[in-house]
């Protein structure tokens, strides 16, 4: 396997993150696009696209001034959701210390704010970060990882987490889960819309036929934003990884955390995916996902556990 240097895969990252990142508002113009498009089928046939798109344009202001509002009261709420969906809990300096020195001691390394420490009570192996500025940067441990693992190993896991925060992963994380949820209620309106629509009197069942057209558009787009969620996040594993191995030139320490962690990261008590998906470890049997056997990779947070290993052992 060829080694790739850290600044080539930052740089490759980056650009392939604003990609897909720039996917997620286009999909959704697409959506709306697409449901006035295939709406306007009449006896005469296809619409004119241009004439559909004459309709669409006096739509846009108020499609981005709804995701706006949307999006702001998500992206502002979001620490409090994901600590209540992770049934975490603060720790202070006094009741662990061996925690604190050693994220104090990496963040001084790096000249970075400490961010804030949580924990889960479970005996699982696993840990995250979120956080969209430096009053709310967190970083949350399982209280297995913590008992489980050598310094240096745990060293390497709270390094890991802190790159993340560090190359703003926890601000694009943040930021698909909220378009993918937009993505998701709309096909939940529209099911439910269809769904009693087809018990009601001819003209809501009229009406229910529009709203099937809207539920497959809005279901393919909705899978596409899955896939561009998770593609984005894969790729900031690799990243995080690279760097936690910089800046703790311990790289062999986190692949045998990794070792560790395998196999014993699940956590019964986050029952929530979008957390799940924010963990360092989170296989697509854990999830909704485990049901697509091959397909799984595609519908994958993270990349392969035994390859990320492989890549840090060439360190």
């Amino acid at each position: 396997m060829e080694y790739i240097g850290i600044q080539q895969q930052v740089n490759s990252n980056n650009r392939k993150s604003i990609l897909l990142l720039a996917a997620f508002p286009l999909l959704v113009f697409i959506l709306v696009y697409g449901v006035m498009y295939f709406t306007s089928f009449g006896e005469d046939g296809a619409p004119d696209p241009s004439l559909v798109f004459e309709k669409f344009i006096p739509v846009i202001p108020f499609v981005v001034g709804g995701v706006g509002i949307w999006f702001l009261i998500a992206f502002f709420a979001h620490s409090s959701m994901i600590n209540r969906a992770a049934n975490s809990h603060s720790i202070s300096r006094k009741e662990n210390m061996r925690v604190y020195n050693l994220m104090e001691n990496l963040c001084m390394s790096v000249g970075m704010k400490m961010p804030k420490l949580r924990i889960i009570e479970s005996d699982a192996l696993n840990a995250f970060a979120s956080g969209i500025n430096e009053k709310t940067y967190t970083v949350t441990l399982t209280r297995g990882i913590i008992e489980k693992l050598d310094d240096d190993e745990l060293e390497g896991v709270i390094a890991h987490e802190l790159m993340h925060i560090r190359n703003k992963d926890v601000r694009l994380l943040i930021i698909s889960i909220i378009f993918v949820g937009i993505f998701s209620f709309v096909v939940q309106v529209a099911f439910r819309s269809v769904l009693y629509g087809s018990m009601g009197s001819n003209r809501r069942k009229n009406d229910g036929k529009g709203m099937i057209v809207i539920l497959v558009v809005a279901l393919v787009v909705y899978l596409l934003s899955i896939l561009f969620k998770f593609a984005l996040s894969r790729k900031r594993e690799y990243l995080a990884d690279s760097g936690a191995a910089q800046m703790t030139r311990k790289p062999d320490a986190l692949a045998s955390a990794l070792e560790k962690i395998s196999g014993n990261h699940h956590v019964d008590k986050v029952k929530s995916e979008d957390v799940q998906q924010m963990f360092i470890e989170n296989a697509p049997e854990d999830t909704s996902v485990g049901f697509l056997g091959g397909l799984g990779g595609l519908f994958s947070t993270h990349p392969p556990i035994k390859k990320r290993i492989q890549i840090l052992k060439q360190f």
